[in-house]
């Protein structure tokens, strides 16, 4: 399955009270490398396993996840690299899309972006005010880049 994605940086919090819903996520890499990742995450009482393929244009790269038992998503945690991604993701409607904007914690505390995923590369989409500056295809903005760097770390 393609995943076509935009990524932005948030300039305000207002998206939290436009928000539908939010959830905790944590997440781990077992390996990350040459963009190519396969990670687990949970997020609320679910587990997922998901591997993703390097990105040619920024926008768009391979994706494939299922979801696997809570118990599951916890046991492979122990096969992750040091460096785990905390965040609370809000859910917000934008039209005929949803954007996801998601609020780091821990070593990435103060960091804060937007994804939008589309149909098409080339597929317009309503911009909410509180996006900032497009970081697609930007590696520091990758969470598999964030777990090694922390936001914290940056200068």
């Amino acid at each position: 399955m393609q995943e076509i994605e935009r990524k932005f940086l948030v300039t305000d919090d207002s998206y939290r009270s436009l928000a539908v819903s939010h959830s905790e996520i944590l997440q781990g890499y077992i390996c990350s490398g040459h963009g190519h990742t396969v990670r687990v995450r949970t997020r609320g009482d679910k587990g997922y396993l998901t591997i993703k393929g390097p990105s040619k244009d920024g926008i768009s790269r391979f994706e494939w996840e299922k979801e696997i038992s809570l118990q599951d998503a916890r046991e492979l945690f122990t096969l992750c690299s040091a460096g785990r991604i905390e965040k609370t993701r809000y859910l917000v409607p934008n039209g005929k899309h949803v954007v996801e904007v998601d609020e780091f914690h821990g070593d990435n505390e103060g960091l804060v972006f937007a994804e939008i995923e589309l149909g098409d590369v080339d597929e317009a989409f309503e911009r909410p005010a509180f996006l900032g500056d497009e970081v697609t295809g930007d590696h520091h903005y990758y969470n598999g880049y964030i777990s090694k760097h922390p936001y914290n770390t940056w200068e």
